[in-house]
């Protein structure tokens, strides 16, 4: 594989803010967590449990607007200024008809609730946090949308600073609607929910003020002359999405699942698999973020017909890949005890936390590397295949493996968590195998690039 150092660069420069984004979603999740974690357990299980139903379909459907990254991209390579304002404008429509369909699933999502073994008052209360929750959906589909625009567009830096503003809302209005101040009712745990609907408005709102007067962006100009929805382009857009969102979905159900498979084993091996999750949860965000950029990068690269140095930039991709999982994996050995001693002071727990996060440095150069493949295929607007590749690798072949390991003296002696992290190494490993063929085959193909 060759190297560019230029490509390298151009790829961290646009990872970097990427990252620093997700990372700052991600304290806002800390901060809910921590903040309903002081009032009672009974307000932290319930807006866990809340978080939990309502997560994975809430990015499920962002994944479906995630196609217009690498749509845009290409566009953007072209200098094609009239495809990125006509993908634009039918993108914000697809946003308004996931955002019925978001609103349509919280009405379910209770039902889901109503069905588990819990409190009433978990129940109430994790209810109460969807019922909030859910009007923040078309502010945050919004904001999906400009942002995917922004990124294709090249220009990743935004997003960062848009977080940053979410993150300095959450936290007063989180205090506001947690414990009930300026006259406004306690609403506990399920006061998250409000705080998280107005924090996804505000960024939607500064999103789109920086864009329309962003000279780069100019959406003032690609929003002029607004089209009537157009059924065909929607379809392409959602078309494009779908395998993206369906991968999210699969990754986050599977990560969600095992604790369920794991709780008759007791707290012990809950809170252990729990910190292994949440630490490789947001050391994901370095590769994720990467894989955007590889995205936009291939996908600007395509538009402009550069199919030579396209080459050049997915073997460079691979190459970084591979430095960040090596990274990561150093990072997950040598740090282990002390991250874990962060969460716990059980040493039960963690030991047991320190011993899963060994296994988890071990699949962090296949998930790396098929995230990074994931990006490529999104670059090219080739997506087809992720959806089914992903769910093979991830639950008939990660899941069901970690299910026999972990339940079962079929292969070895039952391995408890142990079993489903040796799965998800597996799961990952056939991902990245597959994705990268699959990159092979696409280059082979096609017959703009294999010309090249």
């Amino acid at each position: 594989m060759s190297f560019c150092s230029w490509e390298a660069k151009r790829l961290i420069n646009l990872a970097v803010p990427v990252f620093l984004a997700q990372v700052t979603l991600i304290l806002m999740t800390v901060v809910d967590t921590i903040m309903a974690g002081q009032v009672s357990p009974t307000d932290l299980a319930a807006l866990s449990i809340a978080t939990g139903v309502w997560n994975p379909a809430m990015l499920a459907l962002q994944g479906i607007l995630l196609a217009l990254t690498g749509i845009v991209a290409q566009f953007a390579g072209a200098n094609n200024r009239t495809g990125i304002s006509h993908y634009f404008q039918q993108g914000l429509y697809l946003a308004i008809i996931l955002s019925l369909i978001g609103v349509s699933i919280a009405y379910l999502a209770n039902n889901i609730i109503l069905q588990l073994d819990t409190s009433e008052a978990i129940a109430a209360l994790a209810e109460q946090y969807i019922h909030f929750v859910k009007w923040g959906i078309l502010g945050f589909l919004i904001f999906t949308v400009y942002r995917n625009i922004t990124e294709g567009m090249g220009m990743t830096k935004p997003a960062f600073y848009i977080s940053l503003i979410g993150l300095a809302v959450n936290i007063p209005t989180n205090y506001i609607f947690i414990h009930g101040k300026l006259g406004i009712q306690a609403y506990g745990g399920a006061g998250c929910g409000i705080a998280t609907a107005i924090v996804f408005t505000a960024m939607a709102i500064a999103q789109v003020v920086y864009c329309h007067f962003s000279k780069k962006i100019n959406a003032k100009a690609l929003l002029r002359d607004f089209a009537a929805p157009q059924i065909k382009t929607i379809w392409n857009i959602t078309k494009v999405g779908i395998p993206i969102s369906l991968a999210t979905f699969f990754e986050v159900t599977l990560f969600a699942c095992i604790p369920l498979f794991i709780a008759h084993l007791g707290a012990v091996a809950v809170s252990g698999h729990q910190i292994a999750a949440s630490v490789t949860t947001l050391l994901f965000m370095m590769p994720l973020s990467l894989s955007i950029a590889i995205s936009i990068r291939i996908g600007n690269l395509y538009g402009q017909h550069h199919f030579k140095q396209l080459k050049v930039a997915v073997s460079t991709s691979y190459i970084i890949a591979i430095f960040i999982a090596v990274l990561l994996a150093a990072i997950t050995f040598f740090g282990r005890e002390v991250i874990s001693k962060l969460y716990s002071d059980d040493l039960q727990v963690i030991a047991l936390a320190t011993s899963i996060m060994v296994l988890a440095c071990i699949y962090q150069l296949p998930d790396a590397l098929q995230v990074a493949a994931n990006g490529i295929l999104r670059g090219l607007k080739y997506t087809a295949p992720i959806g089914y590749i992903t769910f093979v690798s991830y639950w008939l072949i990660g899941f069901a493996l970690g299910f026999v390991l972990a339940r079962t003296d079929i292969i070895v002696p039952q391995m408890g968590p142990h079993g489903f992290w040796v799965g998800i190494i597996v799961g990952l490993t056939s991902a990245a195998v597959m994705l990268m063929y699959t990159v092979n085959r696409r280059f082979k193909h096609d017959p703009l690039i294999s010309d090249k």
